[in-house]
Order: structure tokens, then sequence, then C-alpha cells
């Protein structure tokens, strides 16, 4: 069956959402802080902006152990002045901020009336009707820092984020920035502004991701700034890159890393709209989907699309639902760009029948049901099921199988197998849009496989799944929860 063909298309990027707050990053080295308050709180508030390199002065009658302990040792920057005095409107004049720990709100509204009588930005410590600004959850990897703000709204959130931002940022990030810091008026003073300067740094972040600098870090980055000169690094290159089923949360470390690398990304009907929120906002987004009986870009076309854009020195992302290398024709592209000269690397994804029995929590080759695996097609070229599918496998009682885009030969998979003689009574889940929200489940015997992908949303993608693993108690939870 031919299916109509499409050519590739732009696709633009998302709006950018709104913002509760506007994240800045405020320059306090050697500014004068004034802090009002001496409990833990206070001591806390004082440290980080001492370690932005403010001079705090601290004005507390009554300093709490934890904030006496903090002036015993000292900030990391900047500098700590405690006067054991309550605050007054003198002591805002020349202050870059000021942040008041005050016992009531009335004590806050004079904290801040004070404070911005002398034009000074105001934050009272858990009373944000009478704030200028929040402070967020931080991850420090100084120079490179990372604020969080929840808006005030969940402070216990940020921080579970900021643990979780932690586990992804090695600490020799510091080391790398530190790096980058040094090296910047080098990049400046030798590489043009735009495709070079951005090829340059581009290499530089995939190092950055790795081990720490060595001692020689200062020469290799002087190498590679002279390579970026000479236009070895300038070659374009391609990324093969499986976006999991459709839940964003899926997504590997190094798909996300290639994603906000990306200058131009290629990507399929099927990659969610979650996913591609995480990719770079500057990437050029282009359409290049293919699905059963559907109008489709061909795959000439979409290979073509790759090498032009590679060939003129971008760094081309081809976004595929699942795992690039199951049923996702990478193949013939990688074939195509390697006969072309052009770099190719494949990065791992989530294909769809694993995502299936995580979300059913079995195991599809569970000792006790099933010794095999088969993941097939559920079509082939011609829009057909494949004539090399072997039916008597499938059939077996020992063997689980999995049909990728079987939906539209439901009737057919069903007559097949009955032909080779399975027990009708031979479980069967089939799954619509699997780890999406509108994800729906079917589960019944193979007698009725048919009449239960018709109760799924049509169009919707679908995975058949078949053998006595699928009995578990497992799929009728999903059922009912679905």
């Amino acid at each position: 069956m031919r299916t109509a063909s499409r050519k590739p298309s732009d696709a633009a990027p998302g709006k950018l959402g709104a913002l509760a707050k506007l994240p800045v990053f405020l320059d306090l080295a050697g500014k004068r802080a004034v802090l009002a308050g001496g409990s833990a709180g206070a001591a806390w508030k004082a440290e980080l902006l001492a370690a932005a390199g403010a001079d705090v002065e601290i004005y507390a009658p009554e300093p709490s152990d934890e904030m006496r302990a903090l002036l015993a040792r000292g900030a990391a920057s900047g500098s700590l002045t405690l006067h054991e005095r309550p605050w007054s409107i003198h002591v805002f004049a020349g202050a870059a901020i000021a942040v008041g720990d005050c016992e009531d709100e009335a004590e806050a509204k004079a904290f801040r009336c004070a404070a911005k009588a002398a034009g000074v930005p105001v934050n009272t410590i858990d009373k944000p009707a009478t704030c200028d600004f929040q402070f967020g959850a931080i991850v420090n990897r100084s120079p490179v820092v990372i604020g969080i703000s929840t808006d005030g709204a969940a402070p216990i959130l940020g921080q579970a984020i900021r643990r979780r931002i932690e586990t992804l940022l090695p600490a020799s990030l510091a080391a790398w920035a530190q790096l980058a810091h040094r090296i910047r008026g080098r990049v400046l003073e030798r590489l043009a502004i735009g495709a070079p300067r951005r090829a340059f740094w581009e290499a530089f972040a995939e190092r950055a991701f790795g081990a720490s600098p060595s001692r020689s870090a200062d020469d290799e980055a002087d190498a590679l700034i002279a390579a970026t000169r000479d236009g070895s690094t300038a070659s374009g290159r391609v990324t093969l890159i499986g976006a999991g089923p459709g839940d964003p949360e899926l997504l590997t470390i190094k798909a996300m890393r290639a994603l906000q690398s990306a200058d131009v990304i290629l990507f399929d009907d099927l990659v969610s709209d979650g996913v591609l929120e995480l990719a770079r906002r500057e990437a050029k987004r282009m359409m290049v989907g293919k699905r059963g009986a559907r109008e489709s870009c061909a795959q000439e076309d979409i290979n073509a699309a790759m090498l032009k854009l590679a060939r003129a020195g971008k760094h081309v992302v081809r976004l595929k639902s699942g795992d690039p290398m199951v049923f996702g024709r990478a193949g013939e592209e990688i074939a195509s760009l390697e006969a072309a000269g052009i770099p190719v690397t494949v990065v791992s994804g989530v294909t769809a029948a694993q995502a299936m029995a995580a979300r059913l929590n079995l195991s599809l080759t569970h000792r006790d049901h099933a010794q095999s695996l088969t993941l097939t097609t559920g079509h082939s070229r011609k829009g057909e099921l494949p004539d090399t599918i072997d039916w008597a496998h499938a059939a077996s009682p020992h063997v689980t199988t999995v049909f990728y885009m079987g939906a539209r030969m439901a009737g057919v998979i069903r007559a097949r197998l009955f032909a080779a003689g399975i027990d009708p009574a031979t479980p069967v889940v089939a799954i619509a849009s699997i780890s999406r929200p509108e994800e729906r489940v079917w589960s019944g015997p193979i007698a009725d496989l048919e009449a239960g992908i018709a109760s799924l949303p049509a169009g919707a993608p679908i995975l058949i799944g078949l053998g006595r693993v699928f009995a578990e108690a497992g799929v009728q939870r999903l059922k009912r929860a679905a």
C-alpha cells in the first residue's frame, strides 16, 4: 500500500511560558549588605550573602549560637561584621541589598519601608508580602550557579529539585567553569563572533562533563582554539537519539546533552512535545514524521536533509521515538551518512517494549513463563505483515512476542496465530500511547484481540504484547487505573 508523501517541514519552537519570577544573578562583590536578625535562618542568609562577595553588616541584639559560630569561622568570601544592636533607618545608606529576619508583619513592613526609602531591594525572611525578591534553592558549582524558585509555594519541592540536579552535575564542573573564565579573553580575541566561537564552546562543553581538567588544560584549550580557528572542528555531524515512548523523564542524560547542543532537530510524529521542550530553544526544528497509512516524509528526503545540513557544518539531531535502532530505519540513515563521510553517533532510548514491561510491573522474560523474547514489526515496506514472521515460534507457550505498529493488522495477527495452533486463551495486552497522559490499556485472550484493539483510541500508536507473562496481576492493576 502506497501512502502520500510530504517533504521535511520546519516547526516553530514552543512559546516561552509565563514566569512567576524573573531569575537574575546579582553581583555583590565588594558591596555592602544589611542583614537584620540573629537567628539560625539569618545566619544562613548572612553566609550566603558573604559567599557572593558582599560585606555583610549584621544588626542583632541577641545573636544565636549559629550566628556566633558563623562569625567565628568566617566567610568564604566578602566579610561579616556584627553590630549587637537593632537596625535603624540610617543603616541602609549605600547598601546594595537588605535582608530582614523580622518577628512580625509590622516589623517587616517597617523594615521594607526604610530600605525602600534608601532605594535598596528588600527580602524579609518567610514574609513574601514584603519582599522585592526571594532566595531560591542553590546548586553551587561556582562560577556555575543554579538558582531554583517555586515562587514561595513549595520550598521543600525546591530542595528536592536541587538534590536531583546535584546528582546530574559532576563536582569537577566548577573547575571547568573556572577554566572557561580564564580562557574567555583568548577566545574573544582569537575567534570570530558567531559560528567559530559557538563551535569552540560546544567542544569545550563536551569535555566539561567528563573527567576533571588536567594540569595542562590551559594548553589543551589553546590547542582547541587553534583547531577551531583553522576549521578542523567545523565539520557537521549527526546524532541519532532515542526519544523513548513519550514521557520526557525516560530520556537519558546523554540524550538531553545532545538535544541541548543541536543546531537542527529532525523529529518524528511520535516524539512528544515534552521531549522537544528539553531541546535547545535556538535549534531549528523540522518535522519529518513517518506514520503508517498517513502522509509521510519519504526516507530519501530525510536522508537528503540530514546530508545537506551536516555538510553545512550543523550538528543535526535525528530524534526518533523509542530506540533509534529498533524499527527506526536507523540502518538506512547511518549507511547514507557514512557513505557521504558524515560522522554519526547513536544515543540509545527506551524502546516501547521496555516501557510496556515497566508500566505493567512485569518481566517479559519471567523464567516461569518465557524463555524467549521476540520484538517484531506489525507491517512491512508494503504496509502488510512481513512474510518472514515465524508464527509457530510466536504461538509457542514459552515465548513472549511484542508487535510494534500492529494495530491495523490485529485481525490478521490473530488469524495467523490461530493457524499456527496457539491456545485461544493465551493472554494479550495492548497499550495505546504508552507512558503518555492519554495512555490506555486493554487486556484479554488472543481470541478477543481484534475487538480489544477496536476499543482503544483510533490513530494512537499501539503496542501488542502476547504470552503467558501478561496473565500477571500487574496488567489488571494498570487496566483498573486506566
